[in-house]
């Protein structure tokens, strides 16, 4: 992207053209830009993976950046109560369970008294923590990126006023602004949360004791990992879902179905088409009411700790949109055109805040464009190769179109799959649930989605994702070589299957 931007004032250089236009990329190529009117070139409202990114990549890029952040510490949601607390927990707990469960005595370790010190087991997941916001501290500083730490509200088309734990106020002045404020735990009508027995994501992270039964409403991405990890430590674990089907959004249903065979054997339990119809707290803990979608029918569900996972919305509120006249749609979003900009066209918005799956990795994405953008770079982010992953053991993960959405379409498509039982390291690894299954273009061959449960998968579809940013065909990731014995042979394998009608070693 840079080199784009270098080559155009190059060619403009040479043509003698007007470089009126392009003063910022000038500045952001040949030595830092900086204001002269105003206090600062970007000021980005939130810290987390979307705002952090932009706010380093616009400094790297010659702005002069303030990041404004609400919090103590940097990171956002993700870093301080969400991806990265939660894939420690996740981590370590699959630790404990493969000495507890007999998986390590299974492969000729043997450990006695295994025992849990979920003290510890917090203060590891903390440490991570704290050494991750202390990191983008430190890269803030090396850029030369100020930090202001205070609630951001916008005043104007280029003034944002943050205002500090002591009640004092910082106003900047600025040519443009970025929204990157993220999204929050999405209440549910009529339960409330209170971090102990009755829980949001946040409250799950840091529970004092392991519950003996813990309650989850909802069966997505959040609930499954939080309720595998507690699973894990020895919880007896329900999820209740409204819909049928597990995994959230995207998810392709064949992959769904086999997800949830493997975590009811985990010891999981699925209550689907069901609906939460309220929940009171008892002297021992939770008393939930579930009702069935199909028959109506009620029954009575206890528990010691309740987890409300039904999602998250965007966290909009107090930064001062109707100041500049910008209206939130109906589900509380910044609606911004092709280049992320507001109906200001000083005022942009990224990340969870905006239209599109809410996941850190497309925050960073559009952040980086975005501020590229500003100084005369092309914006353009594919959403359709933005990958998800569910981070249980195993995990999954998919990129592109499901099954189901080529059927809706009316696209012809061909299916390749291969399962890791036939995989050389999964089975010397003695982890071989779940496949690999490519759908390709039936004219063209063209890999038109990738869906992979099992070891790895979220490291795996990181190739899937590439090759579909390139436009790849099944043929062509198939006649890649691949390192033997590796689990991503069973991504080529699967590949061979959708080009060619049969893998080889299945």
């Amino acid at each position: 992207m840079q080199s784009n931007i270098r080559n155009l004032v190059n060619v403009a250089v040479k043509g003698n053209a007007s470089l009126r236009n392009h003063g910022a990329i000038l500045g952001a190529l040949y030595g830092r830009y900086y204001s002269t009117t105003h206090d600062a070139d970007l000021v980005v409202i939130g810290s987390g993976p979307g705002g952090y990114v932009a706010s380093i990549k616009a400094a790297q890029l010659g702005m002069k950046t303030v990041c404004i952040e609400k919090n103590d510490t940097l990171g956002g949601t993700c870093l301080n109560v969400g991806c990265i607390p939660s894939k420690a927990l996740l981590n370590n707990s699959h630790y404990y369970h493969m000495a507890h469960s007999g998986d390590l005595a299974a492969r000729g370790i043997l450990v006695e008294n295994v025992r849990l010190d979920l003290s510890a087991l917090m203060d590891q997941k903390s440490k991570a923590v704290k050494s991750l916001t202390g990191g983008i501290a430190q890269l803030f500083k090396k850029n030369k990126v100020t930090h202001i730490n205070g609630f951001g509200t916008i005043t104007g088309p280029n003034t944002v006023v943050a205002k500090k734990a002591d009640g004092s106020e910082e106003t900047v002045n600025t040519k443009n602004i970025m929204i990157a404020t993220g999204s929050e735990v999405t209440p549910f009508p009529g339960i409330e949360v209170d971090e102990e027995t009755i829980v949001s994501s946040t409250g799950a992270l840091k529970l004092k004791e392991v519950p003996r039964r813990l309650g989850l409403i909802g069966a997505g991405v959040i609930g499954l990992e939080l309720g595998s990890v507690w699973g894990r430590l020895g919880a007896e674990v329900t999820a209740i879902e409204f819909l049928n089907t597990i995994g959230g959004v995207g998810i392709d249903q064949e992959v769904s179905k086999n997800f949830q065979k493997i975590l009811t054997k985990q010891g999981m339990k699925f209550m689907l088409g069901t609906k939460v119809m309220s929940a009171s707290k008892t002297g021992s803990g939770v008393t939930v009411t579930v009702e069935s979608v199909k028959d109506g029918s009620q029954q009575n569900l206890d528990f010691d700790v309740l987890l409300v996972c039904v999602g998250r919305r965007p966290y909009t509120e107090g930064l001062g949109l109707e100041n500049v006249g910008i209206v939130k749609d109906d589900r509380g979003r910044v609606p911004v055109n092709s280049q992320f900009q507001t109906i200001v066209p000083s005022v942009y918005a990224i990340g969870d805040c905006i239209h599109g799956p809410m996941l850190a990795h497309k925050a960073e994405d559009e952040g980086i464009v975005c501020v590229e953008g500003m100084l005369g770079g092309h914006v353009h982010i594919d959403y359709n190769c933005v990958p998800s992953v569910v981070y249980t053991h195993p995990e999954v993960a998919w990129v592109g179109k499901n099954e189901e959405e080529l059927k809706a379409e009316g696209v012809a498509y061909n299916v390749g799959k291969f399962p890791f039982a036939a995989n050389s390291r999964a089975k010397t690894n003695n982890d071989t649930d779940g496949f690999v299954k490519v759908l390709a273009d039936k004219q063209t061959d063209r890999v038109l989605g990738v869906h992979i449960i099992g070891p790895a998968a979220g490291e795996l579809i990181n190739e899937s994702v590439l090759a579909m940013e390139y436009g790849a065909s099944a043929e062509d990731v198939a006649r890649v070589c691949h390192a033997h014995p590796t689990c991503a042979e069973a991504l080529r394998e699967a590949h061979t299957a959708a080009s060619f009608g049969k893998p080889i070693n299945f």
